[in-house]
């Protein structure tokens, strides 16, 4: 796999400050998270395909949603119908609709992702786990910003890292969850591609964008002896 990715979560980011955020990230990160959540699968309401497409005014990063809903098909065709780029959906809502969505999503020439809570086995996807392009490990319980770093959750990244090198899966793996100084070795450890960002890593460090990116340069450097390619 390429270097290692960031992908800055903007429900975190200061919404004041918007477009001084975004167009500055534009030539520092390789994709945007986009929580959307439904007030039902999580009790809270987030982002949704509308802020997708104001983002999409200013940038043409690439945009990954990720679905904390109970009614995935729904919000699955607002998203293809704008394309967005990634569309990941939590394997917890998946049962009996799986393959039809995963097949819905490759045939708009999106690509499909699958999400699993901290206490949900990767064994859970196995069925359809070779169709798959990203699999996102949550390593924090979904819904909420700043949360405890779940340590137990990064074997499953481990696991899955095996499961790609023993059967040439195609999969990214991503990590979504306290990605900051203070987990930044671990994770490094367990060896994702992608680092999703938000309060803790990144937007909350400082009161400026650039010095907050680079803070968290600094602090992913320090912690894992790595440099960002993207720096």
């Amino acid at each position: 796999m390429n270097d290692v990715q960031f992908s800055p979560s903007l429900m975190t980011m200061n919404l004041d400050k918007f477009k001084e955020e975004i167009r500055f990230l534009n030539d520092h990160v390789d994709s945007y998270h986009i929580d959307i959540m439904d007030g039902h699968y999580v009790p809270n309401i987030s982002l949704s395909p509308w802020f997708i497409e104001e983002v999409r005014k200013i940038s043409d990063v690439s945009m990954s949603a990720h679905l904390m809903v109970t009614q995935p098909s729904f919000w699955v065709q607002q998203l293809i119908d704008i394309k967005c780029e990634w569309i990941c959906i939590h394997a917890e809502v998946l049962d009996g609709l799986a393959f039809r969505l995963i097949d819905q999503i490759h045939e708009a020439g999106l690509k499909a992702g699958i999400v699993l809570n901290p206490e949900t086995p990767v064994e859970t996807i196995y069925p359809y786990i070779p169709l798959l392009d990203k699999v996102t490990i949550m390593t924090v319980d979904p819904g909420f910003a700043g949360q405890k770093f779940i340590d137990g959750t990064l074997e499953k990244i481990v696991q899955l890292r095996e499961l790609r090198e023993t059967n040439d899966y195609k999969y990214l793996i991503e990590m979504d969850g306290s990605s900051n100084r203070k987990s930044f070795a671990k994770i490094d450890e367990a060896g994702p591609d992608i680092y999703i960002v938000g309060r803790s890593g990144l937007f909350g460090l400082t009161e400026n964008i650039e010095t907050s990116w680079q803070t968290m340069m600094t602090d992913y450097k320090e912690m894992t002896g790595k440099k960002y390619y993207k720096e």
